[in-house]
């Protein structure tokens, strides 16, 4: 039974969530700041923690790059923040995966499913050297490189730093360049047991990315839309 902290200035986010997480078989443990946080998951280390960014005192950042100091368990960033710059910082610094507030409890917690199965499988899954990448896990497409044990993705050498969801996404479309997903198919990939979203969720997904690769590339423009059907990944990379 994995169990899941939760640190939020929000008590009755606290309550609802944690009813949610219990009624799938998690245990919960529940902070209301970032210090009486960082001091609980050092004594009782949970196995997923979600942190909300803007709390007194310490926030969600400084908590993380104090957590991440002493340990590797995986994070994810409740935020109402807009602003990108933020999710890329926090993704640098070791979180997992970002969901912006209002947000649906159910997606809430198949996210967490979601990270909780990546990091059983790369648990049960042979070692490779530390300096030697599994090919079975690497996907090349031209000038993007991904792998999907290290969550780690590259375009034209530079690192592109992806969220979880941004990340299921792009593997999707690169599985097979020229092909156009729909916008259900890419949900399905996203979002696990068929979680409900509609469709501007999946075209901001495409956005961000978009906004990320021509960070390191600003004549980036695989990424094609096709109106009304869905999107694809421009072949020749």
């Amino acid at each position: 039974m994995p169990t899941i902290a939760l640190v939020d200035d929000d008590q009755n986010i606290l309550t609802s969530v944690s009813i949610s997480f219990e009624a799938e078989g998690f245990k919960t443990q529940t902070y209301t700041d970032g210090h009486s946080a960082l001091e609980g998951l050092a004594m009782d280390p949970p196995d997923l923690a979600i942190f909300d960014i803007k709390m007194p005192r310490m926030d969600g950042m400084e908590l993380l790059r104090r957590f991440r100091a002493t340990s590797n368990l995986p994070v994810i960033f409740l935020t109402s923040k807009d602003e990108e710059i933020d999710e890329l910082f926090g993704l640098k610094m070791g979180a997992d995966d970002f969901i912006k507030k209002p947000f649906s409890q159910k997606l809430l917690v198949e996210r967490v499913k979601a990270i909780l199965r990546r990091g059983q499988a790369r648990a049960q899954s042979p070692s490779a050297p530390s300096n030697t990448a599994d090919d079975s896990n690497l996907m090349k497409r031209g000038r993007l490189e991904m792998d999907t044990e290290r969550h780690t993705c590259t375009w034209t050498g530079k690192e592109v730093t992806l969220t979880v969801t941004e990340f299921l996404i792009l593997q999707t479309l690169a599985h097979r360049p020229g092909v156009v997903k729909s916008r259900d198919s890419l949900m399905d990939a996203a979002y696990d047991d068929q979680v409900y979203v509609d469709d501007r969720t999946i075209d901001s997904h495409i956005k961000r990315l978009r906004k990320k690769f021509k960070r390191v590339d600003d004549s980036f423009d695989m990424i094609e839309t096709l109106y009304g059907i869905g999107y694809k990944l421009k072949e020749g990379l």
